[in-house]
């Protein structure tokens, strides 16, 4: 026969039991909640679907994408980006969202955490922002920016040339130039030069930069921009505002110094 301490343990014990289920369906929403904030606004996973990439990213890798960095500097040549193509890539095969649901909640979550991938999402390196002329190929075969040759053997997939196709484009302001690693079977700005844009993609429709890979743990590794994009010559086009300053204000400098001296 129980003690009369012992049956009030027990009531305590129940109630508490109680208590956590009764609890658990507040913390699921907040959980979901706080899901719903890191990843509109700061991070989120996401699924690699293709070999587009390769050998940079791998199909089925899981990457972490900041969603603050573009809004404290701007993209630069070199990223590894995830963006949207609505109104921008005309998509092969258009998708359908899930009628029921259910089955849209539980799309949102797997897109949220990097478990299916987003119906209409690409995973992009970036390499030529708006003023660049992108061009390829020279004679080596490379790929330019505003004259200057890259160098991409750090992360063009193996036996691939820079590319198959000849083109010249200039981005516009605003816009991006995008390319996979593996160029042979990505289908990037140079397959959509007849959507809108031009094959560009617009700044705004960028979701984040891809910073780290997290999945599989044996490949976990960051996403670094090559060096051969931090040569002066390439970047001349987002000097180009400046040295137009300069070049203007130059005269002005003169014109003074001359006053002055007449004086």
């Amino acid at each position: 026969m129980k003690s009369e301490s012992q049956d009030k343990v027990d009531v305590a014990a129940a109630r508490r039991k109680g208590s956590f289920w009764k609890e658990l369906p507040v913390l699921v929403v907040l959980a979901l909640l706080l899901a719903l904030v890191v990843k509109t606004f700061v991070l989120q996973a996401f699924y690699i679907p293709s070999e587009s990439m390769e050998n940079t990213l791998l199909t089925n890798d899981r990457v972490l994408v900041n969603k603050l960095v573009y809004h404290t500097r701007d993209v630069e040549r070199g990223d590894v980006v995830v963006f949207s193509g609505t109104d921008s890539w005309d998509e092969s095969v258009p998708s359908e969202e899930p009628a029921n649901p259910i089955a849209a909640f539980f799309r949102w979550v797997g897109t949220a955490f990097g478990v299916v991938p987003g119906e209409k999402d690409y995973i992009k390196r970036v390499i030529g922002v708006g003023g660049d002329t992108v061009k390829c190929c020279d004679a080596k075969g490379r790929v330019t920016v505003n004259g200057t040759a890259l160098d991409e053997s750090s992360y063009l997939y193996p036996g691939n040339v820079p590319s198959q196709t000849y083109f010249a484009a200039k981005v516009p302001q605003g816009r991006l130039w995008v390319m996979g690693d593996h160029r042979q079977v990505s289908l990037d700005s140079r397959e959509h030069t007849s959507d809108p844009g031009g094959g560009t993609i617009p700044v705004d429709q960028v979701i984040g930069r891809a910073f780290l890979i997290v999945w599989p743990f044996s490949r976990a590794t960051t996403l670094s921009i090559p060096e051969t994009f931090a040569q002066p010559a390439a970047a001349l086009a987002g000097a180009a505002p400046a040295m137009a300053g300069l070049a203007g204000a130059l005269p002005l400098v003169w014109l003074r110094r001359r006053w002055l001296a007449r004086r």
